[in-house]
């Protein structure tokens, strides 16, 4: 039940001078629990309502990354972040929505750190909804706040043993940025798994020599995918 809707050769990127292939599916209907977690598993993610997974024709660098949430231990530079929010944070969960105000701080996230390439845009309203409103999965919003402050917003996809994280933004202010926000989104999100009693938190894509993906290894231990096996690290 699905449709392919691209399959061309594109830049990578990941990795410089690479070439990538990432099939585009779209879901022609939402997925159940149980069969996000197989897709989870199988390292497809998501955009809107469709699904990719890499299929390079020379690289094999991307892997899936999922952390068994019974087995995870806090470092203590992860300790230390959760304690900086300490009672000053706090967490509303619900289904995603759009507003002007998450629009505009996610703009603000992507301009400011330096993820926006030379040939994009400002993303727009219809942009962000078909992105991170849109779902063919179960799909939370986790909205974070400090002293009462939107500083992050995060769209999680929920499997019946597993959650899958797929977006995270937040206030580029210096400021805030001393408390390690994305740090703390991925230790509130294995929290949430723990208490809803799933299994996997999945990362998404892990890449060892890029720096936007290759942080994911922080979280130890992990299993990253292998030849189409989950195997064990740290």
């Amino acid at each position: 039940m699905q449709k392919l809707v691209y399959d061309g050769l594109q830049r990578c990127p990941y990795r410089e001078g690479q070439i990538a292939r990432m099939p585009l599916y779209r879901q022609l209907r939402r997925l159940t629990l149980a069969e996000a977690d197989q897709r989870f598993a199988n390292a497809e993610r998501r955009v809107g309502a469709c699904l990719y997974r890499t299929a390079c024709p020379t690289c094999t660098a991307c892997e899936g990354l999922r952390i068994p949430v019974a087995d995870f231990a806090p470092s203590k530079s992860q300790r230390r972040v959760l304690n900086r929010w300490g009672e000053a944070g706090r967490i509303e969960y619900g289904p995603p929505t759009f507003s002007t105000e998450k629009l505009a701080l996610f703009n603000r996230h992507k301009k400011q750190r330096d993820l926006v390439a030379t040939d994009d845009t400002e993303m727009t309203a219809i942009g962000y909804t078909s992105w991170l409103v849109h779902s063919c999965f179960p799909t939370m919003e986790m909205r974070y706040f400090f002293e009462d402050r939107l500083v992050g917003v995060g769209i999680v996809d929920l499997g019946e043993r597993s959650m899958s994280s797929v977006y995270f933004y937040f206030d580029p202010d210096p400021a805030l940025g001393k408390l390690s926000p994305g740090v703390y989104s991925v230790l509130q999100e294995i929290e949430l798994c723990r208490r809803t009693g799933r299994d996997f938190l999945y990362l998404g894509l892990y890449v060892g020599d890029c720096a936007h993906l290759n942080y994911k290894a922080q979280y130890r231990p992990h299993e990253r995918l292998f030849d189409g096996d989950w195997r064990r690290v740290g």
